[in-house]
């Protein structure tokens, strides 16, 4: 593989690990990265996947403080989340290149626009601490009476996790906060670390295993975002996370306009061939559909 390919590969997933530490979002800029590099749309997807997926284990052990009361919350998200990123990889092994590269564009959309969507949403203040409550910590989750609606909500989420994953962290926090209460950012953020880590991490397994990913981008990827997630934190304590994710919405407005119109647009039309019908269950396939020529890297 040629410097240029791999400072984009490197750059791509040190910036999303960064990103992801301080902000959340940062699939919108390691995703477009690899694709830059030469990776079709699928196995981009699938390659990064696994190569953020130590960088969100890392951020879930640094959470393992606020996680201590709140065993009981995971105890109930933790099987949807498991099945839904099951489910949501096995989608994308077997989704044709052709679906998911006129899927990808509108993929992008959602979860910028729910990026947007959080941006947007006024904070909610925190709760004063109860006189009852030890050390004056946060009050208790309110679990719903009817956990089937949470766990059919979890795994939904989770399927897009498993399949996309942009945005997947909003989403938790969205779903959280409504039966959370007043509970700590910092307690919901945990929560979302962990389950993400898992889906993330199911659907690594899945595509290792179908190797739908890229051997050669994978482990630039991955030592670049374990690095970024590192440096993401002391980042944070300098950056107005607000900020940063304005920047990734508005990265990921210009990156679905730019999608939509490689794929939709009368140029694409006429001058690039339909991809054929594809899937990535076999590693031949997904190495010949990522990085050109992968045998000299």
């Amino acid at each position: 593989m040629d410097l240029t390919r791999a400072a984009l590969l490197a750059g791509g997933a040190a910036v999303a690990g960064v990103i992801n530490a301080v902000a959340g979002g940062g699939t919108l800029v390691s995703f477009p990265a690899a694709i830059a590099a030469g990776l079709a749309p699928l196995p981009a997807n699938a390659t990064n996947a696994v190569a953020l997926t130590p960088a969100s284990l890392a951020s879930a052990w640094a959470y393992r403080r606020e996680l201590a009361r709140d065993y009981r919350v995971l105890g109930v998200l933790f099987l949807p989340s498991l099945l839904g990123g099951v489910v949501g990889s096995a989608l994308l092994l077997v989704t044709p290149q052709r679906v998911f590269d006129a899927a990808v564009p509108g993929l992008v959309l959602v979860a910028t626009l729910l990026l947007l969507w959080q941006n947007l949403r006024p904070a909610k203040p925190s709760a004063p601490a109860k006189p009852s409550e030890k050390g004056g910590a946060a009050e208790e989750f309110a679990l719903p009476s009817r956990p089937w609606l949470v766990f059919l909500l979890q795994f939904l989420v989770s399927v897009y996790g498993g399949y996309f994953g942009a945005g997947i962290g909003i989403m938790m926090l969205a779903l959280l906060s409504s039966f959370g209460g007043n509970v700590d950012i910092h307690r919901l953020n945990a929560i979302k670390t962990v389950l993400a880590s898992l889906i993330n991490g199911v659907a690594a397994l899945a595509f290792l295993f179908a190797g739908a990913v890229d051997p050669v981008a994978t482990p630039i990827m991955m030592a670049a975002a374990v690095v970024g997630s590192l440096a993401g934190a002391v980042v944070a304590r300098r950056i107005a996370p607000s900020k940063v994710r304005w920047f990734v919405v508005a990265l990921g407005l210009v990156l679905t306009a730019k999608l939509g119109w490689d794929r939709f647009g009368p140029p694409a039309r006429l001058s690039r061939p339909e991809p054929p019908a594809q899937t990535v269950e076999r590693g031949v396939t997904a190495a010949r559909a990522g990085l050109a020529p992968t045998s000299t890297g």
